[in-house]
C-alpha cells in the first residue's frame, strides 16, 4: 500500500514540476508571440534578460513539455488498468476523454492563446489507442524509432534555412503581432492569432497535425513503457537507476548549448532535439530522486498540489499571462522583459501552489478535471456508474 502511495505522489510532483518549466518556457510566447519568441533581437532587450531568454531556451524550452507528454502515456496505462480491474472495456473510456480534450484545445486555442497543447495531446491520444494493447518490448521499439526519426527530422528544420524575402515576411509580421497584441481589441487580437507569416495554407496545416504523432508521439510511448515496466512505484529500489539518470542532465545541456554557441548547421540541429530529450530524462530522474530522500518536503508537496489540478491551473495560466501581456487587459506584450517575466512567472507559480494545497484541502478534483472526468464516464458525479461496472458485455 506504500509503494502506491509513493508512487502516485512521484507522479503528481512530476507533473507539477513539468507545468512550471512549461510556464517558463510558455512566457516567451506569452510576451513576444510564437514567432516573436525566435527573433528576439527585434525587442528592446538587456544583457541580463538576453543571459535568461537563453537560459529558458537552453535548460527548459522543448524539455519540460515532453515531461508532461511522458505522464500522459504513464497516465495512459495506469487509467487502463483501473478500468480493467473493474472488469470493463476501456477504449469508450479513451475515445470519451480525447474528444473532450480536442474540444478544450480548440476552445483555448479559438479564444484564449495561440500556444494551446490540449488539441495536440487530445489527438495524439487517438493515435496512442492503437499501442494500448500492444506487448512492452513493441512499445519499446516504436518508441526508439520514432525518437531516432523525429530527432533527425528535427535536426534539419531547426537550422534557419529562411531566404531574404522569408526572413523580410517574417520580420513584418512580428513587428505588426506586437503591435496588435500591446494595443489591440480582444477582436483584433483572435483575428491576429489566426495568421501566419509564410502562409501556409489550411491543408497543410491539417496534414501537420495528422503527422505530428510522428514528431511527438516518442515521449508518449516512453511513458507507456514505464507505466510498463512498473517504474516509480518502488522508488526506493530504483534509487541508482535515478541516480544515474540525473547525469543525463549535464549531457543534454550540453548538447543543447552546441546550437547556440556553435555553428547552427544539420548536426548542431540534431544534437539540439536528441539534447532536449535527454535533458527531459535527466529531470524526471532528479526529481524521482528528491522523493527517495525528501518526500515529506513541503516543497514537494506544493508541486504535487499542482500536479493534481493540471488541466485547471494550464489553463489558469493561459488566462492570467494573456490578460497580462495583451492589449485587452495590462498591455505589457513586449514590454516587461525576459527576466521580470521569469519573476512574475515563477511568483504566480508558487502562489498556484499555495491555492492548490488549500484548494484540495476542501476539494478532491479540480472543476476542469471534474468536467472531463464527467465526460469521460458519462456522469454528474463524474463516477463509472454502476450499471456499467455490472454490464460486462456491453459493445465497444
Amino acid at each position: 500500500m506504500e509503494t502506491k502511495k509513493q508512487r502516485i505522489h512521484a507522479i503528481d510532483g512530476i507533473r507539477g514540476l513539468s507545468l512550471l518549466g512549461i510556464l517558463l518556457a510558455n512566457l516567451l510566447i506569452f510576451q513576444y508571440g510564437g514567432v516573436g519568441k525566435d527573433k528576439i533581437q527585434l525587442f528592446s532587450l538587456s544583457d541580463i534578460d538576453y543571459s535568461f531568454y537563453y537560459f529558458t531556451k537552453i535548460a527548459i524550452e522543448g524539455s519540460f513539455m515532453p515531461i508532461f507528454a511522458f505522464l500522459f502515456g504513464y497516465s495512459m496505462i495506469k487509467m487502463k488498468e483501473s478500468l480493467q480491474s473493474k472488469g470493463l472495456k476501456t477504449k469508450k473510456f479513451f475515445i470519451r476523454r480525447y474528444i473532450m480534450l480536442v474540444i478544450l484545445g480548440i476552445l483555448h486555442l479559438s479564444f484564449l492563446w495561440e500556444g494551446d497543447i490540449l488539441l495536440l495531446y487530445g489527438f495524439i491520444g487517438f493515435f496512442l489507442l492503437f499501442f494500448l494493447n500492444r506487448k512492452t518490448k513493441t512499445i519499446l521499439i516504436w518508441a526508439s524509432l520514432l525518437f531516432l526519426f523525429s530527432s533527425i527530422l528535427l535536426g534539419f528544420l531547426l537550422p534557419d534555412m529562411s531566404n531574404v524575402a522569408e526572413e523580410e515576411k517574417i520580420i513584418s509580421f512580428v513587428k505588426k503581432t506586437t503591435d496588435i497584441y500591446a494595443n489591440g481589441t480582444y477582436e483584433e487580437i483572435m483575428n491576429q492569432r489566426g495568421e501566419n507569416p509564410m502562409d501556409i495554407p489550411v491543408y497543410l496545416s491539417i496534414l501537420m497535425l495528422f503527422l505530428s504523432p510522428f514528431f511527438v508521439g516518442p515521449l508518449f510511448l516512453f511513458g507507456m513503457y514505464a507505466a510498463k515496466i512498473k517504474m516509480f512505484t518502488k522508488p526506493h529500489l530504483e534509487k541508482k537507476k535515478y541516480l544515474l539518470g540525473t547525469l543525463l542532465i549535464p549531457i543534454g545541456l550540453l548538447m543543447k548549448t552546441s546550437f547556440y554557441i556553435g555553428s547552427i548547421n544539420t548536426v548542431t540541429g540534431i544534437l539540439a532535439a536528441i539534447g532536449a530529450y535527454v535533458l527531459t530524462f535527466g529531470y524526471i530522474s532528479a526529481f524521482a530522486l528528491m522523493y527517495t530522500r525528501a518526500k515529506e518536503s513541503i516543497i514537494l508537496k506544493g508541486f504535487e498540489s499542482v500536479g493534481k489540478l493540471s488541466l485547471t491551473n494550464y489553463l489558469l495560466q493561459s488566462a492570467v499571462f494573456t490578460t497580462i501581456f495583451y492589449g485587452y487587459g495590462l498591455g505589457y506584450f513586449g514590454k516587461l522583459g525576459v527576466t521580470m517575466g521569469i519573476i512574475l512567472g515563477v511568483s504566480f507559480y508558487i502562489l498556484q501552489m499555495v491555492g492548490s494545497y488549500l484548494y484540495l484541502k476542501i476539494a478532491k478534483i479540480g472543476p476542469v478535471e471534474m468536467l472531463l472526468r464527467m465526460w469521460t464516464n458519462f456522469s454528474f458525479d463524474g463516477k463509472i456508474k454502476e450499471q456499467t461496472v455490472n454490464n460486462r458485455d456491453v459493445s465497444i
